[in-house]
């Protein structure tokens, strides 16, 4: 092979990432943008930020301080400009760590003369946490079944009729009510509402003023195993820290089907038979004569993590107040319970240092664009999404410059690394009017925009797009399909599957030398037409009327 051809070969490979792409609908800035992207640099990070060294980036921990040091650093070598507090690329985030002190908790369901159901083990029939931030909680309340827990009133539904809830430990099922066939858009059907996450079920429950709230797991209502569960609620958690007087749970808990079976049975009850009942707007709470007795303890922390969060200015005078932002959370679960190879590390190689990965490389293409786009870009490496979107929840209320003036929000959230696909998801897109351009850049990329392959696992509401939506930001992650090239679709759901069966919050979610970065590079490549689109636009870009965050961000934009 002479010289000649092998320079054009390697100018080939190069332009590989632009060949699916129609070029001459390419901006000329964003082409050249797009060569830039490096799967070896995203693929560095990676296997820095999931390396044992920093021991899982559990929030508040040594290898959380050197996440964020790490992304923080890159961020400078880049030439960004601190975004965070007081000069700084850290926009600190007060927390607090509990740990249910197992050695100390002793619960159990007990009927006044009757049976007694424990005491309850722990993390092999349930996990939880005490969120009124004591070390010491005296538990004593009537256990009551609400069945989905669910106050909707668009929907005229209503779960806790006539209850007063105030003391009272309420078990309920995790989704959504289901759609019928009378209703087939009841609940949106397939597709699970807020209504159907742990989070609104726990913030319901404090504000009917509940002693506890008991969630039910089954594989299909959660979307994973009980694995999930004990390995994401079996250590500490980390809640944002109390004021004087505001309601709280002593008890934040999850049982396993087969716990919940037994006590149902106990009671009286059938579970299965009360769950169709739970299914009608008919249905009202049922005391089940138990209680829930005993103490549960905790060991608690306080301590600071933070978000990390540079800026490329604008280049347009006036257009440079307002801006975009890029997020991907830098935490994960730090360390916990050994799994059948002893290793205690829960490394997130996937969840997210992949999305740490790409927002950083985003942030490199970005930072050598000239010139820079007329609105502001902000980078955002959020804490604490693992324990209830703490950090972007932080962000979303302290952001770097007033919410009204953000055009859009892009996450990058678990990125598979199989290599380039066909088809993207953009869940929550479609409720925006940015939506068309989004179209029409996949278009030009040839990729077709996918509908969530898993809409009953309510992704929209998993992630940190969702804190920024519910401050009136256009809010959604940019997720690759599962039309793997060269794969199949086939192929690449089953990965899927594999993926949250088998490494899903859990040790083995690990760095492995031979993923396909290709998937990456496209996905940031992606993101970042779709970025300089929103960040030139000539109006900023809004939820579509009627749509749950419209009011919010009409009001932030006055």
């Amino acid at each position: 092979m002479n010289r000649f051809h092998s320079l054009t070969l390697l100018l080939l490979a190069a332009a590989l990432p632009l060949i699916a792409a129609e070029k001459s609908s390419i901006p000329t800035i964003v082409e050249r943008g797009m060569k830039l992207f490096s799967a070896d640099a995203m693929k560095a990070h990676d296997k820095f930020l999931a390396s044992d060294l920093l021991e899982g980036r559990g929030p508040g921990t040594r290898g959380d301080d050197l996440a964020m040091q790490y992304i923080a650093a890159q961020f400078e070598s880049y030439g960004l400009e601190p975004a965070g507090d007081n000069g700084t690329y850290f926009q600190r985030v007060p927390l607090l760590g509990v740990r249910m002190d197992a050695a100390n908790t002793n619960l159990s369901f007990a009927k006044d003369g009757g049976p007694i159901i424990g005491p309850l083990k722990h993390l092999d029939e349930f996990v939880a946490t005490d969120q009124s931030q004591n070390a010491s909680s005296a538990l004593n309340s009537e256990l009551v079944f609400v069945g989905h827990g669910v106050v909707a009133p668009e929907y005229r539904w209503d779960d806790y009729k006539g209850l007063d809830a105030h003391g009272k430990t309420l078990i309920m099922l995790v989704d959504d009510p289901p759609a019928t066939a009378q209703e087939p858009d009841l609940f949106k059907g397939k597709a699970r509402t807020y209504y159907g996450r742990w989070t609104y079920k726990y913030e319901t429950g404090t504000a009917k003023g509940a002693d506890g709230v008991i969630l039910i797991h089954t594989n299909d209502a959660a979307g994973y195993p009980w694995s999930v569960v004990r390995n994401s609620w079996g250590g500490e958690t980390s809640c944002v820290r109390l004021t004087p007087g505001q309601p709280s749970l002593h008890i934040a808990s999850w049982i396993t089907e087969k716990l919940a079976s037994d006590l149902f049975k106990a009671a009286g009850y059938d579970l299965d038979t009360l769950t169709k009942a739970a299914a009608s707007r008919d249905f009202k709470p049922v005391s089940l004569g138990f209680k829930l007795t005993g103490t549960i303890s905790s060991k608690i922390r306080p301590f600071d993590t933070a978000n990390v969060v540079a800026k490329l200015a604008g280049s347009d005078p006036k257009l440079r107040e307002e801006g975009i932002i890029y997020s991907a959370h830098h935490d994960h679960l730090g360390s916990g319970k050994a799994d059948d190879r002893g290793d205690t590390i829960y490394n997130g190689a996937i969840d997210n240092a992949s999305g740490c990965a790409l927002l950083l490389d985003l942030a490199r293409v970005w930072s050598m664009t000239k010139p820079a786009p007329k609105r502001s870009v902000y980078f955002a490496a959020v804490a604490a999404e693992e324990q209830g979107l703490l950090g972007s929840a932080y962000l979303g209320q302290h952001p770097p410059i007033p919410a009204g003036r953000l055009a859009l929000n892009l996450n990058y959230d678990a990125i598979a690394e199989l290599g380039r696909v066909r088809d993207v998801v953009l869940n929550g897109a479609e409720r925006t009017t940015f939506f068309p351009t989004a179209e029409r850049v996949a278009k030009a990329m040839r990729l077709v925009i996918a509908p969530d392959p898993e809409p009953e696992q309510g992704h929209y509401y998993r992630s940190d797009h969702f804190s920024l939506g519910k401050v009136g930001i256009p809010a959604f992650s940019v997720e690759p399909g599962h039309d793997v090239i060269g794969k199949g679709k086939e192929w690449g759901d089953k990965m899927s599957s594999d993926y949250r069966e088998h490494r899903y919050h859990q040790p083995s979610d690990e760095f492995d030398p031979n993923w396909n970065w290709a998937e990456g590079v496209q996905m940031a490549q992606f993101g970042y037409w779709l970025g300089w689109e929103a960040a030139n636009a000539a109006s900023m870009p809004n939820w579509k009327p009627g749509d749950e965050f419209r009011a919010v961000r009409d009001r932030s934009a006055k």
